[in-house]
């Protein structure tokens, strides 16, 4: 029996799975952050090995039964984090195994050719590709001062701000106002403000933009102008990548993956993000995969082994679910 094991490591968990040639999930293991730029090295190599082990006893198998591992990992990006990285995952054991971006975990599992643009809006941003010669681009991902803007944690900050500037009347009246006191348990902006200014608060958590999603939904438009910048802002990382790519010979496919895209499907967000990409190249399509990124990984490791990844093993991925279940 051949076993193969995907390993997703993001800002917020470490999910990994282990399944066999067909396609079957035998093992499934979950820890903390797997984003070493985030935690540090010792702390993500700690929650990767973490989720690993978990995943080895619940299929009931061993480091030496593994045929090969994909380790899809946020902060995977420059040289400088493969040699760290690599070094790191040396020391688990295995012996064939692959390190890519968490990027390209979630362009294949959107795109069957693993050709194409992929763009993250989890907790943070990210946004790669692979054209049709199998050269790979990157932009983004590095962060506010690096260019970046997009992601729950910005999103939410955002959120906020708009709500204390709607509260002050320096925006138009929005039912932020209202519903961000109730987010952190008070009953008015006034009683939040006092409350956040004597405690020094300089930060809000990124669960925040679940709330900016649901205002958006009653049609609030300082709500909706949010998710409006958020898509022009990932339609823009999309363009870069196709213009450092060049090469693509049929529509290219923009693969939507990470907590916000995935999950929220934010009508106003996904048509920012079309419009915005459409102004500069018009044969595009939006994907948003109905599986978790990790099957991405899994899916990169069969690719390794020369398996078929059918239809039948594609559903199977999707009827799985997320690790919430």
């Amino acid at each position: 029996m051949v076993y193969i094991m995907g390993v997703d490591g993001g800002g917020s968990k470490t999910y990994c799975v282990i399944c066999d040639e067909r396609g079957e999930r035998i093992g499934f293991g979950l820890a903390g952050c797997g984003n070493y730029q985030m935690v540090g090295i010792n702390d993500a190599y700690h929650n990767i090995q973490s989720s690993i082990q978990s995943a080895l006893s619940d299929a009931s198998l061993k480091i030496d039964d593994i045929s090969f591992v994909q380790f899809g990992l946020a902060g995977a990006d420059r040289p400088k984090d493969f040699a760290i990285l690599n070094n790191a995952l040396e020391k688990l054991g295995f012996n064939r195994w692959d390190l890519v971006c968490d990027t390209m975990e979630g362009l294949r599992t959107g795109s069957p050719t693993n050709i194409g643009v992929v763009l993250i809006c989890g907790s943070g941003t990210n946004s790669a590709g692979r054209n049709s010669d199998g050269a790979t681009a990157q932009t983004g991902g590095f962060g506010y001062l690096y260019g970046d803007w997009a992601g729950g944690y910005s999103m939410a900050q955002e959120t906020f701000r708009t709500a204390v500037r709607s509260h002050e009347m320096r925006e138009s009246p929005s039912l932020l106002t209202q519903e961000v006191p109730k987010f952190f348990g008070f009953n008015s902006m006034g009683e939040l403000l006092q409350d956040f200014l004597d405690r020094d608060v300089t930060s809000v958590p990124a669960d925040l933009t679940q709330l900016l999603h649901q205002v958006a939904d009653k049609h609030d438009p300082l709500a909706i102008s949010i998710l409006e910048k958020t898509g022009k802002e990932l339609g823009l990382a999309a363009i870069s990548v196709i213009k450092k790519l060049g090469k693509f010979e049929t529509t290219i496919p923009i693969v939507l993956t990470g907590s916000v895209l995935q999950k929220g499907k934010n009508k106003s967000l996904l048509d920012s993000i079309l419009t915005t990409v459409k102004m500069e190249i018009s044969d595009v399509e939006l994907i948003i995969p109905n599986m978790e990124p990790v099957y991405g990984s899994v899916m990169l490791a069969m690719d390794h082994l020369g398996l078929p990844v059918t239809d039948d093993i594609m559903k199977k991925f999707e009827e799985y679910g997320g690790y919430e279940k």
